[in-house]
């Protein structure tokens, strides 16, 4: 028989992974707790803090105790493989490549990656999963100057930016971060509803050789978070 701290536990996830309690909610204080399942406020003080020290639950001094915002976040101050990211959370990996193909550069695409119009470029998309969940739709344009091997790649091995930044090191980035409404493609390959907010990153690099990429990120915003940590020096 379960520990009557763990039974609580059982419960609070179940609710958690049902979606019966979302990122956000606020749970049950220690008396209602101990009251509902007839226990003590220190069996039920336990049961609420594991749960905070695991991450799932997050404590807001005078308001209560609450469901952490447990989807993933990137770094906006960092170019990182999806790829790293997913594995290092220890999660399962795996992708769907939709268009792997080399096409005449548009005005606007010539623009992005500083090369002649109707110049052939490659161009990839592929869709990144976590544990078989759509998390980021890549679009990505690459200068064939840089990467003349590119669409040669298995990108179920290895990722476009690992890849790119190997023959093309990266010294610089551009990115513009928005949040969108998705078109009808978008929400079928991140498996959203229309209605369900994204958020698009247009990410350009460059190696010391020159543009190197343009790529467009789309991600579903109730999966997926940007953020980053900052440390600053004194001055006097």
């Amino acid at each position: 028989m379960q520990p009557r701290f763990q039974h609580i536990k059982s419960v609070l996830l179940d609710k958690i992974s049902h979606g019966e309690m979302q990122s956000g909610d606020r749970v049950p204080s220690e008396n209602q707790l101990a009251e509902q399942y007839k226990v003590s406020r220190m069996t039920a003080r336990r049961a609420l803090t594991e749960l905070v020290d695991e991450g799932i639950l997050a404590r807001s001094q005078g308001l209560g105790t609450f469901v952490a915002d447990h989807r993933p976040m990137s770094s906006m101050l960092e170019i990182r493989s999806i790829q790293d990211e997913i594995k290092q959370r220890g999660h399962r990996y795996s992708n769907l490549q939709f268009i792997k193909q080399t096409i005449l550069a548009t005005e606007q695409q010539s623009a992005w990656l500083g090369v002649e119009h109707k110049s052939e470029i490659f161009h990839t998309q592929i869709v990144h999963l976590e544990n078989d969940l759509p998390v980021q739709v890549e679009d990505r344009l690459v200068n064939p100057a840089w990467a003349p091997d590119y669409l040669q790649q298995n990108f179920a091995l290895t990722s476009a930016n690992k890849y790119l930044n190997n023959v093309a090191p990266l010294t610089q980035a551009d990115h513009i971060v928005e949040a969108i409404l998705p078109n009808a493609q978008m929400a079928e390959l991140l498996k959203i509803d229309l209605n369900q907010p994204c958020l698009k990153v247009c990410r350009r690099t460059y190696s010391a050789k020159g543009i190197v990429s343009y790529a467009l990120l789309y991600h579903p915003g109730n999966r997926y978070r940007l953020g980053s940590h900052l440390e600053f020096n004194p001055t006097n």
